[in-house]
């Protein structure tokens, strides 16, 4: 099975980055596969962030965090990266990191995300 476990999350003033984490441990990913990052805030459903093929080069974001957000992949290492910069007190959320086969997680649906990270928190203040 895939584990996954984010690290990077802090609290930060608006306007200002964080880099967040995600290692896969106990999986090689491989061209099909897709990771992403999601969100979820109290109260809220979960949203998806942005999205990579794995040891590809395409990759999405949600609109609201398009030019400001960027996802990468260290494949060597297995691990993927979400670069968060100008951020928002709305970007405020638990950021968890989740792998599928599935296109529709590619496309930021959670509800096709077939493994998940347990998740690191983030906050802006204004």
């Amino acid at each position: 099975q895939v584990h996954l476990m984010e690290s990077g999350g802090d609290s930060v003033q608006s306007g200002g980055s964080l880099e967040l984490s995600c290692i896969a441990s106990t999986y090689s990913p491989s061209s099909g596969t897709y990771i992403g990052w999601f969100r979820q805030a109290p109260g809220k459903e979960r949203e998806g962030v942005a999205a990579i093929v794995a040891r590809g080069h395409s990759t999405h974001y949600a609109d609201s965090v398009t030019g400001r957000f960027t996802i990468t992949q260290d494949n060597a290492n297995n691990t993927v990266y979400l670069q968060m910069n100008s951020l928002k007190p709305e970007d405020t959320a638990r950021y968890y990191c989740g792998a599928s086969a599935d296109y529709r997680a590619y496309r930021l649906d959670h509800r096709y995300v077939n493994y998940w990270g347990q998740g690191t928190q983030v906050t802006v203040s204004s």
